[in-house]
């Protein structure tokens, strides 16, 4: 039975595609693909994307690390620069006692230090972080072989460097970002080598920088994207995701034509609430390509459809399929995922948990 409006639906047929095309992407190139799982949540897409050939896992977490170690999925990198204290420490030890292979990021010194001294040395490895030009976290990249022998010292394993191109997430900005990348990336494992601790992993890449960085002489091992799975709004006014690979939207009915425009029941509460400075709206409607969300609230979603006379209006009663801006934010905000083997099917196939939903510590 379809359940009622609003719910996140999973076009299957296009999520399998868009698995296969990035994993075939990567491996013509020989980089190793780690999939950013905080996109998803999900362990059965995280099966899928192993399966696909991908290497590990990503995740932003110890609570997504949690989630995915216990399905079995315990080949994690947590792409963050944790501050380790006792309650970590002792997560992360558990981790690595039940056998998952775990890698941290640092960015400083006073971090490496932490790790240390929370008695993680041989327990969990470590990658260092540099700023790419996101300006967000990361050590400067002359800067990497410091922390990297700061840790080293400490006696843990430093598997190597990776960057976060976050600022590929602008309109004209996936080339630019995946160069900076991968010169800041050069610079950073040289500044480790020349420090005695070679990385044997370099790791970068973003969604919107991923066609660039494969595209580039770049000193990149390793992968991570994440929206790729399911494409979103952003990555549609972007370019980095064609309307045809798009495999998550919003169900939503049309409960109203109040002022010429269409209200849906599906608000902020569904489809979250990011707007990047140069989004066109909200969300869009992935049958009507120039239809924009223009105002969100916590349960209804106004759309514009340029050109359309109020008489041909979707009906009230029917359902579209709403694109959310960032699917990362929208898949957090649900208990499940509707699965639909293919986007005309009447009825889903399957509902999967969102396992690692609000597991944010």
């Amino acid at each position: 039975m379809r359940p009622s409006t609003p719910f996140l639906a999973v076009d299957l047929e296009r999520m399998q595609a868009n698995i296969a095309r990035v994993a075939e992407a990567a491996t013509a190139r020989g980089i190793a693909l780690r999939p950013h799982a905080k996109t998803h949540k999900t362990i059965e897409i995280g099966r899928m994307q192993v399966a696909a050939g991908a290497h590990g896992l990503t995740v932003a977490t110890i609570g997504e690390a949690e989630v995915f170690a216990a399905a079995g999925l315990d080949d994690l990198f947590i792409a963050y620069p944790l501050w380790i204290d006792a309650d970590r420490a002792a997560r992360l030890s558990h981790l690595a006692a039940a056998g998952a292979a775990i890698s941290i990021g640092v960015d400083s010194v006073e971090a490496a230090a932490r790790i240390a001294r929370g008695g993680l040395a041989g327990r969990v490895s470590a990658r260092v972080e540099v700023d790419a030009g996101h300006h967000r976290s990361g050590c400067v990249p002359t800067a990497a072989g410091d922390v990297a022998s700061a840790a080293a010292r400490a006696g843990i394993e430093v598997e190597g460097v990776f960057a976060f191109p976050g600022h590929a997430y602008a309109p004209e900005g996936r080339e630019t970002a995946a160069r900076q990348e991968a010169e800041a990336l050069r610079v950073a494992a040289a500044s480790m080598r020349d420090a005695g601790v070679p990385p044997q992993v370099v790791s970068g890449g973003s969604t919107p920088s991923f066609a660039a960085a494969l595209a580039l002489d770049s000193p990149v091992t390793e992968l991570r994207p994440g929206v790729s799975v399911f494409g979103d709004a952003q990555q549609w006014e972007l370019g980095s995701t064609a309307p045809e690979q798009i495999a998550l939207t919003a169900h939503a009915t049309v409960v109203s034509h109040a002022g010429g425009r269409l209200v849906l029941d599906a608000g902020s509460k569904v489809l979250g609430p990011d707007r990047a400075a140069w989004a066109t709206g909200h969300g869009r409607l992935l049958d009507h390509p120039d239809a924009r969300i223009v105002q969100l609230s916590e349960h209804h979603a106004l759309v514009e459809l340029p050109g359309i006379a109020p008489d041909d209006l979707p009906p009230l009663g029917s359902l579209v399929r709403a694109v959310p801006n960032h699917s990362c934010m929208a898949v957090n905000l649900v208990d499940e995922l509707f699965v639909f083997d293919r986007a005309d099917d009447a009825e889903p196939s399957a509902r999967w948990r969102v396992a690692a939903r609000g597991r944010n510590a």
